[in-house]
This record gives structure tokens, C-alpha cells and sequence, in this order.
């Protein structure tokens, strides 16, 4: 597996490569649309993470000509911009997925897979965490084998502490991740979310640290 990635800050580049080289793919950087369209036309890419803010164009821009020659190639869309009618029109515009910056290498890792199992024809959303089984695209979860019922909330954070299960986050985090732009929701709503995740799970399948949050377990 090859996969290009389209990024003009230094530092996001390597950090988007090495998670990807991590995970045992060949990874290859472009710095603009004029250089990422070269190497478009002389290498087959498996997959495409494209900035939308580069020196020489909108990554849009890049993403619509790709696709107006009738190239199938998966793209992930990695991007500042995290406004709903931004996420909506580069999906439109045909990106397979977006993925907002800041963002854990884990779930960049993730999503990567996911599109490119699909691009083989198999099953493309699933990932497994453990005893935890998700289908990213259906908003759906299993456990151990059986379906779990969750609201739209619950599979939100459900999602986000499984795909970064390394790590552990604290109430105010998960709050800015799972109730963005929500300055009503009290930090103390996380706790009964949590609850309620544990009650549907298992109770040692999310673990609470003093001081460092909650971190899935599996």
C-alpha cells in the first residue's frame, strides 16, 4: 500500500506520516496541488490525505480535478476547517471522509484503514477495540458479538474513547470533542454518559484515573 499526503506545514506532515508509516504503509509527502498532481499522474496511490489550505491552491480545487478524470482513488480530507457546511462540501465534492484538525494519530490511523478496506471490497467502516466492534459509517456498535442500542450522544463518545484507547482524556476534553460548541453541558454530563456506557458494556470496559479522565479499556 502507497499513500500521498498533502501537507504544507512541516509539522503536521511528519506527524501524518509517521502515524501512517507506523502502521506499515509506504507514505509519500507533497508540499502543494501542483507537486501532489505530479505525483498523481506517476505513481497509483491507494490512498490520498489532502489538506485544504496549500500554498498554491484549495485542496478542493485538487480533489475536484481528481475526480473529473474519473479517478477512483480514496481520499481523506485532513483539514482546520471544522464548520459543518465545510465538512458537507468537500464530501459533496468528493472526499470519502474528513478528519478535523487537532487531530490523534489513532484515529487518523483508523479511518485510513477503514477507506481502505473499502477500496478492496470488504468490510469498510468496522474497526475493533478489544470486545468492541464499530461501524464508522453507520454510527453502529457491538460488543462481544451482540448489538448495543446507543443515542446518537452516547455512540459519539463511545467512539472517541475507542479509537483512542492510548490514551486518557479528562471531562473538559471530551466535552470540546463530543458536545462541540455546547456551553450549556455541564462537565458533571460526561459522568452520566460514562454511566451509561458502562451499564450497556461492561463496567470495567471505560476506566477512571484521578486526575488524568477516563480511558477505554475494551
Amino acid at each position: 500500500m502507497r499513500l500521498l499526503v498533502v501537507e504544507d506545514n512541516p509539522e503536521v506532515a511528519a506527524l501524518v506520516v509517521q502515524a501512517l508509516e507506523g502502521a506499515g504503509w509506504a507514505v509519500d509527502a507533497a508540499t502543494g496541488a501542483a507537486e501532489a498532481w505530479s505525483l498523481l499522474r506517476s505513481f497509483p496511490y491507494d490512498l490520498l490525505v489532502l489538506d485544504l489550505f496549500l500554498p498554491d491552491g484549495d485542496g478542493l480545487d485538487l480533489l475536484r480535478r481528481l475526480r473529473g478524470e474519473g479517478h477512483r482513488l480514496p481520499v481523506l480530507i485532513l483539514t482546520a476547517r471544522d464548520a459543518p457546511e465545510a465538512r458537507v462540501r468537500g464530501l459533496e465534492e468528493g472526499a470519502d471522509d474528513y478528519l478535523v484538525k487537532p487531530f490523534y494519530p489513532s484515529e487518523l490511523v483508523a479511518r485510513a484503514r477503514a477507506l481502505l478496506r473499502r477500496a478492496r471490497g470488504e468490510a469498510a467502516n468496522r474497526v475493533r477495540v478489544g470486545r468492541l466492534e464499530l461501524d464508522l459509517e453507520l454510527r453502529r456498535a457491538w460488543w462481544e458479538g451482540r448489538p448495543v442500542r446507543l443515542s446518537g450522544r452516547e455512540y459519539a463518545l463511545l467512539e472517541f474513547l475507542a479509537l483512542h484507547a492510548e490514551g486518557y482524556f479528562p471531562r473538559e476534553v471530551l466535552l470540546e470533542k463530543v458536545w462541540p460548541g455546547e456551553a450549556s453541558v455541564e462537565p458533571r454530563t460526561v459522568d452520566t454518559y460514562i454511566r451509561y456506557l458502562r451499564r450497556k458494556l461492561a463496567e470495567e470496559a471505560i476506566e477512571t484515573v484521578r486526575n488524568l479522565g477516563y480511558r477505554f479499556r475494551g
